[in-house]
């Protein structure tokens, strides 16, 4: 085995499990969404620029969402076009055909629809059922194929509701694969509340496989409320997910589900792909450095335990 390098473990790789894993970054968007204060454009803007020199090859940017309802991504118009330009691909969330249009305005290439898997949050979150709610995506995604734009389907509540409490396999199938028959891409598992264990995530994507949902067409969206959310990410790993959903220093939550913790930090996810010998093409030093930066424009350390061993941040 070769030494390894000063603060990076040593790649020791397992049987099983694939050679490359791409991750969808989502701290600029989920990550910040939640926050209190500000961000302002320009430091939104520095920090995507940031991610990008990491290696990291999709940044999910902002929202087209009213900003009644997300107040911290009011500036979508503004904070796009600053970044688009980067060599990377910038996915946006869009929530209806009003979102679609803006989003396409500014010549977004990959769009995002948000659903849900449970009829509680689809109330809280769309104030919608979840029939209505993939009625409302519909022409969302045709309209979007129909321009040649990549569109990938979030699915919160995969595993847990806080409202209906453990969610059931077939329903999150079913949800699934209305979303890719309307025209989805790529599918993210959100597990909102961070109550998946290893056993359950297996369990959902031998099920998704036996109702012809590819594999390949799948991301992973881990919380970390009990500490789950890298055991859960191997065991995707382990049966063929190569999509990886996690936020720059753990940032983010969501704001319909009050349970929610932070998101799975990329520098966490990336110190156990380097282990396994997983390619992620992510320099792990800029990309703590990156965290560092942006937790002291937030004004606290960050909750990733990756970025406080290898910047000696104190909790």
């Amino acid at each position: 085995m070769n030494t390894p390098e000063l603060g990076l473990p040593m790649p020791v790789p397992a049987r099983g499990l694939p050679a490359r894993v791409r991750i969808h970054e989502v701290g600029a968007r989920d990550g910040l969404q939640n926050e209190k204060a500000t961000v302002p454009t320009a430091v939104k803007a520095e920090f995507i620029r940031r991610l990008a020199a990491t290696g990291l090859t999709t940044i999910e940017a902002t929202s087209f969402v009213h900003p009644k309802w997300v107040p911290q991504l009011a500036d979508a118009e503004e904070l796009y076009p600053a970044v688009s330009g980067l060599p990377v691909s910038l996915p946006v969330l869009v929530p209806n055909e009003r979102g679609l249009d803006r989003a396409l305005a500014l010549g977004a290439r990959r769009v995002a629809v948000f659903a849900s898997a449970t009829e509680s949050f689809a109330k809280a979150n769309l104030n919608r059922t979840v029939d209505e709610s993939l009625a409302m995506f519909e022409p969302v995604v045709r309209r979007a194929k129909a321009a040649d734009v990549h569109v990938r389907g979030y699915l919160s509540m995969c595993f847990g509701d806080p409202w209906e409490g453990a969610v059931p396999v077939p329903q999150v199938v079913r949800v699934c694969r209305a979303l890719l028959d309307m025209g989805c891409d790529e599918l993210s598992l959100g597990d909102t509340i961070g109550v998946a264990t290893p056993g359950h995530v297996t369990a959902l994507l031998t099920a998704l496989t036996a109702a012809d949902v590819p594999v390949s067409a799948l991301g992973v969206h881990f919380h970390d409320t009990y500490g789950q959310a890298l055991s859960n990410t191997l065991a995707a790993l382990q049966r063929g997910v190569t999509t990886v959903d996690a936020s720059a220093g753990g940032l983010g939550g969501c704001p319909y589900a009050k349970s929610a913790t932070g998101n799975l930090a990329t520098e966490d996810l990336v110190w156990m792909l380097r282990g396994l010998g997983i390619d992620t093409g992510v320099d792990l030093g800029r990309l703590v450095a990156t965290s560092v930066w942006m937790a002291a424009h937030l004004g606290r350390t960050s909750p990733s335990r990756t970025v406080r061993a290898l910047s000696h941040q104190e909790s």
